[in-house]
């Protein structure tokens, strides 16, 4: 029976070799989604994305590097290719492809707890992870679930936890900022909270 697994990232580029390892591992990726916040405009469909200055595409370098350490899936060739601008009530502007952007989207409309949570409630996620990862993209983080199968689980949880944000963690560091839940009609965050946020557990950006 399948499952889903997910993780949190603070880095896009992190997240999208995550994605490039699940494709390198055999998830095909019809099974495989991204959702990251984009309130900093890293992404654009008709630029280069390039943060970390080294003159190569982040999103063509992440599935690179990625596919290396599999069978030569080329992440570009798979789910990145895919990615695209769209909005997420509470999360504002996301770049986002797969089966739960596209769950998050249709729900949106009758979802009483908001379209991205219920969208990974319906997967399966938990709903105190599904808040917390809602709530971890809305401050800046990029978000990767897989439908896989629950032999291949512990396999494939492993090839996510590679530069993974610890959820229980970061939840409990919000938490004593007085957060208690992801509210999709809350204020998404801003290019310069998101700033301030990645500087709190200094992440580059």
């Amino acid at each position: 029976m399948p499952v889903t697994i997910s993780r949190l990232y603070d880095s896009p580029t992190d997240a999208q070799r995550a994605v490039a390892r699940l494709e390198a591992a055999g998830v095909p990726h019809s099974d495989v989604s991204i959702v990251a916040n984009n309130s900093d405009s890293w992404f654009s469909s008709d630029k280069t994305v390039d943060r970390d200055r080294d003159g190569v595409d982040d999103r063509a370098e992440g599935a690179s590097k990625g596919a290396g350490l599999g069978a030569g899936v080329g992440g570009a060739a798979g789910l990145l290719a895919g990615l695209g601008l769209l909005a997420i009530p509470g999360l504002g502007p996301v770049v986002a492809a797969g089966w739960l952007a596209a769950t998050a989207v249709g729900a949106a409309a009758g979802a009483a707890t908001g379209g991205i949570v219920g969208a990974l409630t319906q997967a399966g996620v938990s709903e105190d992870d599904a808040h917390s990862y809602a709530e971890g993209v809305r401050r800046g983080g990029t978000l990767v679930s897989a439908r896989v199968g629950d032999a291949d689980r512990a396999r494939l949880d492993e090839l996510l936890n590679e530069s993974a944000v610890n959820l229980r963690d970061r939840r409990a560091a919000w938490q004593k900022t007085g957060w208690k839940s992801f509210d999709a009609s809350s204020k998404p965050f801003g290019a310069d909270e998101v700033r301030k946020e990645r500087q709190l557990y200094g992440v580059p950006g």
